[in-house]
Parts: structure tokens; sequence; C-alpha cells
């Protein structure tokens, strides 16, 4: 049996790059039938004129638009643009604007742009191809500085890159439109490999936050009017539902589906990411391309009830202030909040807004609360987005968890002064989060009461559930019996997204047949995201559980139903390869697989497994081999490709050219433990024992939460007649976790 695991879609929202028809046949948009819940946006007007008023030309209503003369804001007289791999050319012809780029296969064509996307800072373009997708390409328009510029330049980008604009990843239908448009329905046809996609209008409008109105207009034209919702499928106005429905666009996550239902959990349709270390900065600031909801959602302000409508006007996306007013709406000398719905037990009555608070001269940049409090960063080249957890800068803090901060970030050439100053304007300053930043940095480093750390976290009663889920994600890193009731207790956890969570650990804290009795019950559980994940474990435990096909199909119904609504994408046509492997479908295996390949030739997991299924399912190696070495001929730079050629070969007996190809693929991503890890038992085995030991020192040494290499390294050393640096090891352990197994198995 092929062991693996499934693949969740990769939740990036890339607003960038594919292969557009010669010409257009119309706006898919004015194709689309009415359906009977959404009414035209104009019906909105007559009574909701400020609203309207507010909303028009905004970034909502511009967000996408057919290209015309108006709305194209790039310069498309004979410009050039050439990055590190590629050179396109913009220019107009036949009343429309092309651009002259290569295409999937690397040779320049001529492309019609259909849509723009975005308004400013910068404007990007939807070309269309022949099967009816909508492509983003790499190239933009940089609004103020008026010139093009390559998304991905230095990056090597070409028509063989994942990030090409040809490819699965700029697929706009998946990707972008569903949030740039009212009423988007993606519609793949997977027979014919082709895009239909409609929608009610373009641009972001009244329906796209209010659901489908026509059970408004009836409760408007009704004397009735006792209905909660007025006739709307939610109410936008609670505390959760807000925010939860800004979070369909503004958060770093994955569909689950073909677009959400108004009116469900954010998690039935959508699974936001946590504060992972790549994504997430250790205090809670935003690193990578994250939007807004992941940060705001750690907040105290979210904790006390604010929304994004309390700082937004949600029609013209503006401030409802200027500048520092905003703030001051509840942070002021009066001490009480804005409105009545917001907890300002919390609030002190000051004036945040006088240098005694900022240290900064009056109308400064220093003196903005957004500079202190909510830093921002470049994404997009030039695209400053602000951070949203509202932190408070603490430089001391910040140099020794090695996070950015505010005050720093200014002025980096003053470090020590700026440390001493701020010890000194704010002497009492401790940092709000409850120990969150210095103990999560603790359970990274995994240094000595890093276990006890997390614990202690984890105990608390006031934790936001984002960083809760986060704080369990850590938990494999420090198996025990504490571990083990916590991530049991925690699905039990009112948050749908520690639910989650926990689910997804269950398989490396507790017992194959606990696991199967607690992830059965979460099977009825009522946001979807939870019954999805339980599934997947499910099916993860199938191999070793004696689950019979059938029986197994019946409980991961759900699961293979929201795959089945995205067969457009390589990520899915794996995961159901897993499916029908583990259900007993296996003449419908490899069909998948190789449709993955076709749809994403650089998705390299499916290759790789596919590459396993010759070999030991199909009984065919050599064609296993060869599928692989082809892999690793065509992208020499992929270390996923080389660690499983080098596996490959190790099962063949192929031991020398087995060892390079493992080295070169621990050479691509040092960062990669389970690379590490193989190339260094490969060596012990090859008998070259100080080079696997010297190896697992340094990885031990690199990531010291690295229990898989550590336990290797004792056993090596142990092995080798090293029982003082062993035992060292085992108490670098017991101070790092005192409950680990291993130590018990040890002796200590």
């Amino acid at each position: 049996m092929i062991r693996r695991r499934l693949w969740l879609l990769a939740p990036f929202i890339l607003f960038g790059p594919a292969e557009l028809a010669p010409a257009l046949d119309g706006s898919p948009s004015a194709a689309l039938p009415a359906a009977q819940e959404w009414v035209d946006e104009a019906s909105c007007q007559s009574c909701h004129a400020e609203q309207t008023t507010d909303w028009l030309n905004s970034h909502h209503q511009l967000a996408m638009q057919p290209a015309t003369e108006e709305t194209v804001l790039g310069n498309f007289d004979q410009q050039s643009l050439t990055s590190d791999a590629e050179t396109s050319r913009f220019f107009r012809r036949d009343g429309g604007f092309w651009i002259n780029t290569p295409g999937a296969d690397g040779k320049p064509a001529d492309y019609q742009v259909a849509y723009t996307f975005g308004l400013e800072p910068l404007q990007q373009y939807l070309l269309q191809l022949t099967d009816g997708s909508l492509q983003s390409h790499g190239a933009a328009w940089d609004v103020p500085e008026q010139r093009w510029f390559h998304l991905y330049d230095g990056e090597a980008v070409d028509h063989q890159h994942r990030l090409h604009w040809s490819g699965a990843q700029q697929n706009a239908d998946f990707m972008c439109v569903e949030c740039h448009t009212t009423g988007f329905q993606r519609d793949y046809d997977p027979v014919a490999n082709t895009y239909s996609s409609q929608w009610q209008a373009e641009g972001v409008g009244c329906q796209s936050c209010h659901g489908p109105a026509s059970g408004h207009l009836q409760w408007a034209e009704s004397e009735n009017k006792a209905a909660t919702a007025k006739g709307f499928e939610a109410n936008l106005m609670g505390t959760v539902s807000e925010p939860e429905t800004c979070a369909r666009c503004h958060s770093r996550r994955m569909p689950l589906d073909n677009g959400y239902s108004h009116g469900n959990q954010l998690l039935d349709d959508y699974l936001p990411v946590i504060l992972s270390a790549d994504l997430y900065e250790v205090d809670g600031k935003i690193r990578d391309e994250v939007f807004e909801y992941g940060s705001f959602q750690q907040s105290r302000m979210h904790a006390a009830g604010v929304v994004c409508s309390d700082c937004h006007n949600p029609h013209s996306a503006e401030l409802r202030a200027p500048a520092n007013a905003v703030c001051t709406q509840c942070h002021n000398p009066t001490g009480k909040a804005t409105r009545a719905g917001i907890d300002a037990s919390g609030l002190q009555a000051k004036n945040y807004d006088h240098p005694s608070h900022h240290h900064h001269a009056v109308g400064s940049q220093g003196s903005q609360c957004v500079s202190c409090h909510m830093p921002g960063k470049l994404y997009m080249t030039n695209d400053r987005r602000h951070d949203h957890s509202f932190t408070s800068p603490n430089p001391q803090q910040a140099r020794q968890l090695e996070h950015s901060d505010a005050c720093l970030g200014c002025h980096q050439q003053a470090e020590d002064q700026i440390v001493a100053v701020f010890g000194q304007w704010y002497a009492d300053a401790q940092p709000r989060d409850g120990g969150y930043a210095r103990d999560l940095h603790a359970v990274r480093q995994g240094g000595k009461g890093a276990a006890q750390a997390l614990t202690r976290q984890l105990e608390r009663t006031d934790l936001a559930d984002i960083r809760r889920a986060t704080l369990l994600s850590e938990l494999p890193n420090y198996p025990s019996a504490a571990a083990q009731r916590a991530v049991v207790e925690a699905l039990s956890s009112s948050s749908p997204q520690v639910r989650h969570t926990a689910a997804g650990l269950l398989g490396s804290l507790v017992a194959p047949n606990q696991q199967i009795s607690l992830l059965t019950s979460l099977l009825d559980d009522p946001v979807r995201a939870v019954r999805l994940e339980a599934a997947w474990q499910l099916l993860q435990l199938a191999a070793e559980s004696n689950v019979e096909p059938q029986v197994l199909r019946q409980l991961i119904s759900e699961y293979e139903q929201s795959q089945r609504s995205m067969l457009e994408r390589a990520e899915t046509q794996l995961n159901l390869a897993g499916i029908y492997q583990l259900t007993g479908r296996l003449a419908e295996v490899e069909p998948a697989l190789r449709q993955a390949l076709r749809q994403d030739p650089t998705f390299h997991p499916a290759r790789i497994m596919l590459a396993q299924w010759q070999e030991q399912a199909a009984g065919d190696p050599a064609a296993g081999m060869s599928l692989l070495r082809e892999g690793t001929e065509q992208y020499p730079q992929d270390p996923s490709l080389q660690h499983a050629y080098g596996l490959a070969l190790v099962r063949q007996g192929e031991y020398g050219q087995a060892l390079r190809a493992l080295q070169r693929a621990h050479e691509l991503a040092p960062e990669q433990a389970e690379y590490g890890y193989v190339l260094a038992v490969a060596l012990h085995g090859n008998g070259q024992v100080d080079a696997a030991l010297e190896l697992l020192r340094s990885q031990v040494q690199a990531q010291p939460t690295n229990r898989r290499a550590r336990q290797a390294l004792i056993s090596y050393l142990r092995s080798a007649g090293n029982q003082v640096e062993a035992d060292s090891l085992l108490t670098e352990l017991a101070a790092q976790n005192p409950g680990d197994p291993l130590l018990r198995q040890s002796g200590l």
C-alpha cells in the first residue's frame, strides 16, 4: 500500500498572471441568466442613495471592469517590459488592448486584455484563453509611478515556472474573480476542460456582502417589517457575521467548494490559515501576504467587539474619519467607546493624539497612530498593507525575539539609542499579549521550558481562537500526556478553527483506535471545515484500521463531494487519486494522477505519487523511475523530485546514485527536516558514519524541535560509543519537554 498524505488546495490568492484567445466573444456576465434570488444592483439605489453615492467609483465598485479606454490605466502605446526571464510588449489593435508575451509553450503570441483588475496602487490585466479561462498576467501597471513592472522579477518565472501567467496558479477563475465580482459562479467542464464562469455584476456590489436581494425587496414592499435580517439570508450587523463576511475576501484562505453561501459561517466555505511562522511574525504581525482578517482576529479590538465598519465605511471602503480621528473615536479623553456594542472596560481616558503619548511632532509621520500600531508592508511590489493586530511597539522585545518593530523600522541606524529612549518614555510598558510572543518564540526555538510555555498559553481563557489554534499546531513537537489531553479537549472548543486544527493533530498524539472514535464523532460537526478535516484524517487511518472501502466511502462522502467541486485543480485530482486508492477504486487512480499533470505539469506531488503507483501497485518500477528521472531533468531545481528520485533509487539498490539525489535535495532545501533526516540515514547506512553524525548535529542545532533527527543522532552516537554526547542530547530534551516519551524509553 502506498503511504501518502492527501493535499489540500494551496491557500494562495494570487493577483498575478496565461493564454488568451485572439478575440473575445463578449462578457460572461452578460450571458448570465438572472437567477431568481439575484436582482439588478440598480434596484438598491432608489432606497439607499447615500450608500450608493459612497460606493460609486470606490475600489469595490471598480475591482474588475471590461477593458476599455476609460478603465485601462496602463500605457499600451507600444511599450515593453523585460523581466529576468521574459519580455512582454503592450500595444493597441482593433480598438482593444493587447499583450505580446510568451505563452504556455514559451513562444511569444498576441493576447487581448479582457478585463482590468484593481485600480490603485497597481492595476493588473486578465487575459482570456481559448478554453474560456481568465488568467492574470504577471505584468502590472504602477499607477502612482506610471510605469510597467513585473510582479515576479528576479524569480526566473518563465513558462515552466509555477507562477507563470499561463499556469494554474494564475487562473483567475479559481484564484481571484470571486472577490472582484458579485454573484460569481465558477463553471468548469471537466470533460471538455473548459470554463464558462459567470457573475451577476463586475465589481463588489451590494449583494456581494448582503446576499441575493429578492427577499429584501419583498420585505421592503411588505407591511410586516418584523424580520430581523430584513429579507436577507443573514444579518451583517452582528459582531461575528460582519468580520466573517469581510474575511471571505480579506483573508488568506483555502476554498472548500465552488464559492460561498450567504448565511454560512466562514469555515463552512473556506479554511483560513493560522499564524504559521512563514506567514506571521511571532508577535502576530503580518509577514507574508495574508490580508487583514488573521491579524485582526487576534487583536484586542476584535476581542472588545470592534468590527470592520467601526473604522471603515463599508460602501466606500474609506476610513470613517481622517488620520488619527478614526482611532480617537474610542481612544480619547472620555474613555468611552463610539457605540454601545464595544466593550470599553479596557479603554483609558487619555489624550492619545498628544505628543505626551506618541513623543513625536504633531503632524509628523511618527505622530500617526497607524505608524506605531499598524505598521505596513509592501506586497505585490508597491501595495502597502497595514497590520490589523494593533500591537504596541516594544523595541527591546523585538530585538530579543527577532520580530519587526515600528520604532526600529523607522530608526534603523540607531537601534541601541531607540531601545534606551523607549525605556525612558514608557518605563512601565509591558507586552499586553499575556506573554504570547515570548512563549511562542520559546516553543519554536525549542529552548529550556518550551513545553511548559506551550501549556501555560493553552491554559489561558482569554486567548484569541486563532492564537489557540496556532499554539495547538506546535504540540506534535512536544508529545506528552498533557499534549494529548490538550488536543482532545480542543475538539470540544466552541471555535470551529480550534476544532479543525485539533482534528488534524490527533494522528501525531493519539492512538489510532482512539482517533477513529474521536474523528467519527466529528463527522456530524455543525461546521463543514471540521467535518472535512475529520474525513481527511479517517482516510489516513484507513490503511491501518481495516475499515471496509464501502464503509469508508460513506464516512468521507462529503469530503469527496467537496473535492469534485474543484476538478480543475491538480491538487484535487491528487486528492481524488488517494480517495480512489483507499476506497478500492484502483482503476481510477492513475487517470486522476495523469489528469493532475495535464492540468499543472509543475505540481510535482502528482508526479511523485504516479511514479510510486507505477512502481508499487502497477508493478512497473522502470516506468516509475523514468517518470522521476525526467522530472529531475526538466525541473532540476525542485528538491521534492530529487528526494523522491533518491528514495526510488534506494529501493532499486542504486545506492551511489541515490545518495547523490538525496544530497541534492538537501542542498536545494536545507530547511526541510525530512530531506536532511533521510540523507543522514542513507549516509549512515552506506557506512559514512561521521558524515551522518555531522549532518544530524547540524539538523538538531538548526531545528532543536526536530525530534526525529535528535532520536537518530542519539541512536547513532550510542552505536559509536559516544554515550556522553547522547546523554547531553537527552538532557537538552528533558529541559525542553520533560514529558517526552523518548525520555521514558531512555530510562530518564
